[in-house]
């Protein structure tokens, strides 16, 4: 059901998501990730907007997302059914509660994709970008052993610049996990290592959008 609404929801909001984002796709190397992902994977993004996950949807078309999403968005009662309709993941970011970490690793054992803001939160004007990195991203992919991709947005929506994206190289999370290092230790140094590939995407970014 989830996947027939999302195909649906794509397929009849096709037009209206090339007016509002025209996004335009860039890659770290295509030889090795484009749009279509193969088998299960976790996406990792800065956060710049709440209209992030729907730019994704069209950059990723062929797979059904089921991004993490905050409590906050589910309280209106529409946007919450279609958000769940949807396949987003709950997270409650007020209580000590991380069966959306359990839910997340299901959803990818079965095959499928899930999208994580590991900000946790889009930054304040003021605040470095991107943010510190919560630790539940990294338990995800070392749970789960799926791929990573991270990607990062210039966040340029609803203007007259096109939206722009870069795709970047796909990891493992147990590649930089270290067995001298404890649980917690290691939860932060992977996630240190997700923000750096971030980080490097962004300069990637910026480089190849200077030729454009």
């Amino acid at each position: 059901m989830i996947r027939f609404f999302n195909t649906f929801v794509k397929i009849t909001g096709f037009i209206p998501y090339w007016i509002c984002f025209r996004t335009k796709i860039y890659y770290q190397d295509k030889s090795v990730q484009t749009g279509r992902i193969k088998g299960p994977a976790i996406l990792i993004s800065n956060h710049t907007s709440v209209f992030d996950y729907a730019v994704y949807l069209g950059v990723f078309f062929t797979r059904t997302l089921r991004f993490q999403m905050a409590e906050v968005l589910f309280k209106k009662k529409l946007l919450g059914w279609f958000l769940r309709s949807m396949g987003g993941i709950y997270v409650n970011r007020g209580l000590y509660n991380f069966s959306f970490v359990d839910k997340s690793v299901e959803i990818l054992n079965e095959g499928g994709v899930v999208g994580i803001f590991p900000e946790s939160r889009i930054p304040k004007p003021d605040e470095e970008r991107p943010l510190p990195f919560k630790p539940s991203a990294a338990s995800v992919a070392l749970r789960s052993d799926a791929q990573v991709i991270p990607i990062y947005t210039n966040g340029s929506y609803f203007q007259k610049k096109r939206a722009r994206v870069i795709i970047g190289t796909p990891f493992y999370a147990k590649d930089y996990y270290d067995e001298t290092l404890s649980e917690k230790e290691n939860l932060r140094k992977i996630s240190n290592e997700m923000r750096n590939k971030i980080l490097e995407l962004k300069d990637e970014f910026e480089r190849q959008t200077k030729k454009a």
